[in-house]
């Protein structure tokens, strides 16, 4: 509903598809980062809609980049918000400056899915229950203070509501998405060809800083927003007419 908002007052029609194995999204096992291209293809496809720009944040950021990468016929320009680089990227500590939590979720990932599955069966109970009193509790070390702040009134309600709907059926999209991650992507950074923003915030513990200073160095020509002082929440938080605007500007 926030991007909603914005991204009306712009003009602007929203489109957010749910990825595979998510709420009531069927599942497409074995699905790389890059198959996201061939999705948003068929449904921009149904929806009679030719061109677009794209954001991704988190997790949504390398699938962002699939789509610039792989449709630059039709993708105008691409954001990626604290999304991760690849595991492999030469020069990159991956799991360098990432919480406790994500570090042993990614090393559970990387020794494949059934260790993966066993720690989301251990871990992931408190995810699907979320709600807004127990939202920094199940966080734990990946929220600094300055997420904190930013998850107040209504995007901290909000924020709970989208995980708990993403989650209702299981974990298989959060999985998927995960061995995703650590296995090949299916196309690289430097593959995209339209203009592109990456965002990044050093206090990020989610996606450490490190991640965007590598996304910024291989995404041709990109313009980089690193900022300091700002974490995974709180680099998007507030920003949401700034980076569709800017997308706007780099489509034309």
């Amino acid at each position: 509903r926030i991007w909603g908002n914005a991204v009306e007052a712009l003009g602007v029609r929203l489109v957010s598809p749910t990825r595979p194995g998510y709420a009531d999204s069927d599942p497409r096992p074995g699905r790389t980062v890059a198959d996201a291209a061939s999705d948003v293809r068929e449904l921009l496809d149904h929806l009679g809609v030719e061109t677009f720009v794209t954001v991704g944040w988190s997790g949504g950021g390398p699938h962002a980049l699939a789509t610039a990468a792989l449709l630059p016929g039709r993708c105008r320009a691409a954001a990626t918000l604290a999304g991760i680089a690849p595991p492999w990227a030469e020069g990159l500590d991956f799991l360098a400056g990432m919480g406790a939590e994500n570090v042993a979720e990614f090393s559970a990932a990387m020794r494949g899915e059934a260790e993966l599955t066993r720690w989301m069966e251990a871990e992931g109970a408190a995810y699907r229950a979320i709600a807004d009193d127990t939202l920094y509790a199940a966080f734990g070390s990946l929220l600094p203070p300055v997420d904190r702040k930013a998850l107040t009134g209504e995007l901290v309600g909000a924020f709970a509501a989208t995980i708990r709907e993403a989650l209702a059926g299981g974990f298989r999209g959060w999985i998927d998405d995960d061995l995703a991650f650590v296995r090949p992507w299916g196309f690289a950074p430097k593959d995209v060809a339209v203009p592109a923003a990456v965002w990044q915030g050093s206090l990020d513990m989610m996606v450490p800083f490190s991640h965007g200073r590598w996304l910024a160095g291989h995404v041709p020509g990109c313009a980089a927003r690193l900022l300091e002082g700002e974490g995974h929440i709180s680099l998007a938080a507030g920003r949401e007419r700034d980076i569709i605007a800017g997308l706007l500007e780099h489509a034309r």
